[in-house]
């Protein structure tokens, strides 16, 4: 990398950090959720026990690791995961959130997810069947599309550099860099092998093409990875405003007896990390989807 390029990403950093010092709490905010059709046919009974020790114990670790799984009683299977840049007091606030969320919002639900944007609690009976690692959870499309030439190319090299970080041996499967104004980050389930990881986040990139096409930005949730990018073609707006400002976004829900999905979520750098990321805040505030499984 050369002085001048070096320069830029420097100026990068410092113009997001100041943008995100008036949205730290911007990790907090529900993303999705996805609830079981099924309740607990005897939830007073050792399954409501069984869930409220689940969900202590993910809360309680949830301050000295970014992800945990764990079975309580062998009745209720349960997870977290915080995004790969916060930090553990981020972590730890961010997912104690998650277990009143679920419980307001889908119940007594036999499984359930809840998605926010720094982090994620998944549960289910044990025995809930699961799902295909690569299937579509949800997605985010920018409505603002890429004109001239040269898009498609930078993105490609971007997204090389995904698939490559996140199967590095220091990666912990979370991965963040740029290519030319495009911006990408990559995080897969934490107890991922390197070569399953690689290959769940070239499903997310053929996705992120195939469903977005010339989009400026887009994030990708699959059951085990999520990626996302952001293009700037005219540079990275100094207000956080702009190019990621205004967003289209739907999402893929399933009807059979499956299991809520795993979403997940080597930091280059914060500049990298937060370029990526900023254009949920708008996109993700608009619009809060919900997916109901078990029907």
């Amino acid at each position: 990398m050369g002085p001048s390029q070096s320069l830029s990403l420097l100026f990068l950093s410092l113009a997001l950090l100041s943008t995100l010092a008036t949205s730290s709490s911007d990790y907090t905010n529900l993303v999705f959720k996805g609830c079981a059709d099924q309740n607990f046919q005897d939830f007073n009974s050792m399954y409501k026990q069984a869930l409220s020790n689940l969900l202590d114990t993910l809360t309680s670790q949830s301050s000295s690791a970014k992800f945990y799984n764990t079975s309580s009683n062998g009745a209720v299977n349960g997870l977290f995961q915080c995004r790969g840049d916060l930090s553990s007091d981020d972590c730890s606030r961010c997912v104690k959130r998650t277990p009143a969320l679920a419980q307001k919002l889908c119940g007594q639900a036999i499984a359930a997810r809840v998605q926010l944007s720094g982090c994620y609690l998944r549960y289910e009976v044990a025995g809930f069947r699961q799902v295909s690692g690569t299937e579509l959870l949800y997605k985010v499309c920018g409505s603002n599309r890429a004109s001239g030439a040269g898009f498609g190319d930078r993105l490609d090299m971007a997204m090389a550099e995904i698939i490559k970080g996140v199967g590095s041996g220091n990666s912990n499967g979370f991965y963040a860099t740029g290519y030319q104004s495009v911006y990408v980050l990559g995080q897969c389930e934490g107890d991922l092998s390197g070569g399953d990881c690689v290959n769940c986040v070239k499903s997310a990139v053929d996705r992120a093409k195939s469903e977005c096409g010339s989009s400026i930005s887009a994030q990708i949730y699959l059951q085990e990875c999520y990626i996302s990018y952001t293009y700037y073609p005219s540079g990275v707006p100094r207000n956080g405003q702009g190019q990621q400002s205004s967003y289209s976004s739907s999402g893929t829900g399933r009807n059979t007896q499956k299991t809520v999905a795993i979403v997940l979520g080597g930091l280059v750098g914060v500049g990298l990390v937060m370029a990526c990321l900023l254009f949920t805040k708008s996109a993700f505030k608009k619009k809060t989807h919900t997916y109901k499984y078990g029907g």
